[in-house]
């Protein structure tokens, strides 16, 4: 072999060792970019019909097989290219230990840099664009290199068998976890509104109907017992679909009325509470803690856009909707918060108004902060669990790294507080 490499011209062999150290570093790109590349985008790209990426993606199946032809084709190359490289130098500097030496460190050097570094960093940094396109250079190979490849496999399979280690060539399903970081980092190419959605998925399952309800203190109730111009005073008024109705007791719901249904017998001189009381449909009610998953899909099975939720004593807490639920995945349908401020952002100067009812969820999704959320819903309820009296209006409390400062109290809680915009938030 040397004998035959010394007739070649001496830029035949540089030539030849230079196509070597690209083509070995070809291989190790190929590797790097093959196993870097994330395979659900493969798959999307495959599926918008780019058919580099279906050949990389079918390839990864067999990945065993990948990692033979691109070992055994780089390494093989990499044991021809120091002959080679120190048949140059004997030939240039003669025979002596210290040419030998200086080859075995220059062609080193070479494959360290060129074939192993370089290409390694491009198919880190390109992973998905190189694999869609390597991929028809590699098939011919491993149809070349099949016999030895199966024999390859076949010993490599029977070590791993002997050695107690299983493989699989089917990909991991990713975690949530993995999901969540993945949306996380698509801000790229996924609006801040869609990425908040998909988010606020995952946080759905943790969700119950009590941190999305309307509370009891703010149903609005028809009482049909009432005089009947009063009923109908109300309904003109209302700005809901459907109402809760009770009679004399408001603790007990005798029916849920359409609004729309209850407007057309408005015509009628002659109306009776009893005409009001036929259009009642039955109400649902479901215990506190129920999940907000199941009861969205309560009410897809069943049609129903409104639920009323109990305690253990089968007491009104409040009432939850469809809306509610939608709404926590996409965000208010109106800038407008009765218990918040009317800008829902900090005040130039990193303060902030809100009622004491304000809902710690709407105050943590506003503002972005921390306020804990396993306990009270309220901001009344946390500054009151937190103090465990109710305070003065001139106390200030500081919770998950925010001052609350009580602007206006009476006996019964806290009316008023003024947030003050954490140190780490500010822009």
């Amino acid at each position: 072999m040397d004998t035959f490499f010394d007739n070649w011209p001496f830029v035949g062999q540089v030539a030849l060792v230079l196509f070597l150290l690209a083509l070995s570093g070809f291989f190790s790109m190929t590797e790097t970019s093959m196993l870097s590349s994330n395979r659900h985008r493969l798959r999307a790209m495959a599926n918008s019909g780019n058919p580099g990426a279906a050949l990389a993606e079918r390839l990864l199946k067999r990945i065993d097989s990948l990692l033979s032809v691109l070992l055994i084709s780089n390494n093989l190359i990499n044991t021809i290219l120091p002959i080679l490289v120190t048949g140059i130098a004997l030939h240039l500097f003669g025979d002596s230990g210290l040419v030998l030496s200086i080859a075995t460190l220059v062609v080193a050097m070479l494959i360290i840099i060129f074939s192993e570094i370089i290409p390694k960093v491009i198919g880190a940094a390109f992973p998905e664009k190189i694999a869609s396109n390597v991929g028809w250079i590699i098939l011919p190979l491993a149809y070349v290199l099949k016999p030895l490849l199966w024999l390859i496999n076949a010993l490599v399979s029977s070590l791993m068998k002997i050695s107690g280690l299983q493989t699989s060539t089917e990909s991991r399903a990713m975690s949530k976890e993995e999901l969540r970081s993945l949306v996380l980092e698509s801000n790229r190419f996924v609006s801040t509104h869609h990425r908040n959605i998909l988010l606020n998925l995952f946080n759905l399952e943790n969700i119950l109907v009590d941190d999305v309800m309307t509370p009891r203190s703010k149903i609005e109730m028809l009482d049909v017992s009432r005089p009947i111009n009063e009923v109908m005073e109300q309904l003109e008024t209302c700005y809901h679909n459907k109402l809760p109705v009770c009679d004399i007791d408001s603790e007990r719901i005798i029916g849920i009325l359409s609004v729309k249904k209850a407007l057309s017998l408005l015509g009628n001189n002659e109306l009776r509470h009893e005409d009001f009381k036929a259009l009642l449909n039955e109400p649902y009610f479901i215990p506190s803690g129920t999940p907000v998953l199941q009861q969205m899909q309560f009410f897809q099975d069943n049609q129903q856009r409104l639920s009323l939720v109990v305690n253990e004593y089968g007491e009104l807490l409040g009432l939850v909707t469809f809306e509610d639920i939608v709404e926590e995945l996409i965000g208010e349908f109106t800038t407008s918060f009765s218990n918040l401020s009317h800008d829902p952002r900090w005040l130039k100067d990193g303060t902030y108004l809100a009622s004491g009812t304000a809902a710690l969820r709407d105050l943590n999704r506003l503002l972005d902060l921390n306020l804990p959320l396993e306990g009270p819903r309220t901001l009344n309820g946390l500054i009151l669990e937190k103090l465990e009296a109710i305070p003065d209006h001139d106390v200030s409390i500081k919770i998950a790294n925010v001052v609350l400062e009580i602007v206006q109290c009476d006996e019964q809680g806290v009316k008023t507080v003024k947030l003050y915009r954490p140190h780490q938030n500010l822009d």
